[in-house]
């Protein structure tokens, strides 16, 4: 594909010096935070760019041992290790009690945590831990329409939908069809990656948040938002998911269909990015005071970086410089580096913002958000060289 924007061109990229200091800077600030953290969860947000401590409850309780293991890969330092693998145990002590587990996020509290601890250290209950998240996320599969449900009791009539988010659930599926060589996990994932992409991709090529799907005949019944501004507009993030969703299951599972489908997601995105490159929370918002969300700027890099990895070399370099670009953004503009400042890594982020016509509570507005400190620590891990990823 052509990338093209008028934006491209006028943000310098991150260079090789820049990545070094940034991925030191971010491990400092991790490191700084272990105190609070070790025995703790992180919550999924900063509240006034201060992250406070939790229980494990939380659906993005994945990313800051995530963040570990990152840390641990970068440094070699033993402290980070002993860190993620007190947070294993408790994820193992979670998904054994099915503690807050009534959801699809598997992937995102597994993948980056508990898969990442059994590659990097052997840790057997990394292992179990991710195979009971795997062996959850069959539960939640519902054959009258091929999704795997988002959350909620499952078949309650207010909650028989999925979400473009869970793209990023299905590659522990597929990694728990390699470690047990059971070919349901990846049977099912390639079943729910056909109906969201089927259903959740407009003709434009934005994308609905949420689809609401009929139980009886297993059609899809509307598209709506739970996040994004309104039920027709473009939530950043899920057009972020949508996006690096698809390039990693392009790598578990390459198809011709799936790189044109990144390719569209992708030039959606582009069109309506501000001069800096990071976009606002919704894609309706071009410019003006509207919040950004830098997470979902880190999230595009990453899948930027990992179609790279599955395409030529001619058409990998302009999706590598693109993440350069971005990640020049947000290196400059939007990383901490004073831990007076913030606890967390990527400032200006949006967990979901209020509006008239969504369904959120609202929070986490013009803050750290715990998955975005994670995929900015995985851009810059990825651009440092051949990385194995967690996903």
């Amino acid at each position: 594909m052509t990338i093209t924007s008028p934006n491209i061109s006028a943000v310098e990229p991150l260079t090789p010096v820049m990545q070094r200091d940034a991925m030191t800077a971010a491990c400092a600030q991790l490191k700084h935070s272990l105190p609070m953290f070790t025995f703790a969860a992180q919550n999924h947000s900063s509240v006034n760019n201060v992250y406070p401590a939790v229980a494990n409850d939380q659906w993005t309780s994945g990313f800051w041992p995530g963040s570990l293991w990152l840390a641990f890969e970068a440094t070699d330092d033993k402290t980070f290790q002993y860190a993620a693998q007190v947070q294993v145990q408790a994820l193992l002590h979670r998904i054994e009690n099915r503690i807050a587990t009534d959801h699809h996020d598997m992937g995102f509290m597994y993948s980056p945590s508990c898969v990442a601890a059994w590659k990097l250290a052997g840790d057997a209950d990394g292992r179990r831990a991710a195979l009971l998240a795997a062996d959850q996320m069959l539960e939640r599969f519902q054959e009258k329409g091929a999704f795997f449900q988002a959350w909620g009791d499952m078949g309650a009539p207010d909650n028989y939908r999925f979400i473009i988010d869970c793209l990023l659930n299905l590659p522990l599926m597929f990694w728990a069809t390699k470690e047990t060589e059971n070919p349901v996990y990846a049977e099912l994932a390639r079943r729910h990656m056909q109906t969201s992409l089927t259903h959740s991709i407009r003709d434009d090529h934005s994308t609905f948040h949420t689809m609401f799907m009929d139980r009886e005949t297993g059609e899809a019944v509307r598209g709506a938002t739970q996040q994004g501004y309104s039920d027709t507009s473009s939530w950043a993030r899920g057009q972020a998911w949508a996006i690096t969703g698809v390039a990693f299951l392009y790598r578990l599972d390459p198809t011709p269909e799936l790189k044109t489908t990144f390719d569209n997601l992708l030039t959606y995105y582009m069109e309506r990015l501000p001069s800096d490159l990071v976009p606002y929370w919704d894609l309706i918002f071009t410019d003006g005071e509207e919040p950004r969300d830098s997470s979902a700027a880190a999230i595009v890099c990453c899948g930027l970086l990992e179609m790279a990895t599955c395409v030529p070399a001619d058409q990998a370099a302009p999706l590598r410089d693109l993440a350069e670009r971005m990640l020049g953004s947000l290196a400059r503009h939007y990383a901490v580096r004073d831990p007076a400042v913030s606890n967390g890594l990527l400032l200006h982020g949006t967990y979901s913002k209020k509006t008239p016509y969504n369904g959120c509570r609202g929070e986490g507005v013009d803050e750290c958000v715990s998955w975005g400190d994670y995929f900015y620590m995985e851009a810059l891990t990825r651009l440092s060289g051949d990385w194995s990823p967690y996903w």
